[in-house]
């Protein structure tokens, strides 16, 4: 009896890392003009494009069949389950795990299912999803892995840099960055994920500035608590992520990965937005 993973789609873990760890992804929705389809099945750069023609589409959760065909699947097999999802705050993907779990138990009274919130999104999510498969893959418990993922929630940031607020906006997820809105000409915002919410983390003069603070604020976090792993997150300016890439590997010495950010988050994001993701070895939240 091992420990089976599942994650949502917003985590926008790189297929190697998926099929490496074994981590099953159930997917969200996205729709332009009542016309649904799965997230995972969109290839990025037509989603961006399709945007632009038709507009900002909406999304919605994960089915309960898919959740429950997922979730049940695992525990069938004898195997416990860790559910890491998306911010409770931003999509009711964890709360409709709990409903299936709940539904699992009165079928199977022995099934041994967490669910957690992750309390942000794409790779801050998708960290925390690999540490628990990493964890499950030593053959550690369900109660092991359940802690390694709330540690790595501690020690895990989630800094961007949005080309327009106007998608936050629209989409109801700028939180208190809202307060920056009628500014736009005069500040760029580096916006963070903090107790599942969007929200101000800095405001700064030009976009250059911005990338810059940005990188010395994870610089000044990885000096005092060290670092794990970091990732380049952008929406359609992969030549500007490159850019941030090199000053990470020059100033650090370890490599960055490059990864884009898919359709759900995307279009509260909006396209030319660029942000970083990193964790840290020690504790850099209580």
């Amino acid at each position: 009896m091992g420990v089976q993973i599942l994650t949502d789609s917003t985590s926008y873990l790189p297929k190697d890392i998926i099929e490496e760890l074994g981590i099953n992804v159930a997917s969200l929705n996205i729709s332009f003009d009542g016309e649904s389809r799965r997230e995972i099945d969109i290839d990025n750069q037509t989603f961006y494009q399709t945007m632009s023609e038709r507009g900002i589409p909406k999304s919605s959760q994960p089915s309960a069949g898919e959740l429950y065909h997922m979730m049940f699947s695992a525990i069938e097999k004898g195997d416990s389950l860790c559910c890491i999802f998306l911010s409770s705050e931003m999509s009711g993907t964890f709360t409709a795990a709990y409903t299936v779990k709940e539904m699992i138990l009165r079928e199977k009274k022995d099934a041994e299912i967490e669910i957690i919130d992750s309390k942000s999104n794409s790779m801050q999510l998708g960290f925390a999803v690999i540490t628990a498969a990493r964890a499950a893959k030593a053959g550690k418990t369900l109660s092991e892995v359940k802690e390694a993922v709330l540690q790595n929630i501690k020690r895990s940031r989630f800094l961007f840099i949005p080309d327009s607020l106007e998608y936050l906006k629209k989409g109801g997820r700028i939180g208190n960055a809202s307060a920056l809105i009628g500014n736009l000409f005069k500040i760029i915002p580096i916006l963070t994920v903090e107790s599942g919410k969007t929200t101000t983390f800095m405001k700064v003069r030009t976009k250059k500035n911005a990338v810059q603070a940005m990188l010395e604020k994870m610089m000044e976090d990885i000096a005092k608590f060290g670092l794990g792993e970091v990732i380049v997150h952008h929406i359609n300016c992969w030549d500007e992520a490159k850019e941030i890439v090199q000053v990470i590997e020059r100033r650090l010495k370890v490599m960055a990965k490059i990864i884009s950010i898919g359709p759900v988050i995307g279009l509260h994001v909006g396209p030319g937005s660029i942000g970083i993701v990193y964790y840290t070895n020690q504790d850099m939240r209580e």
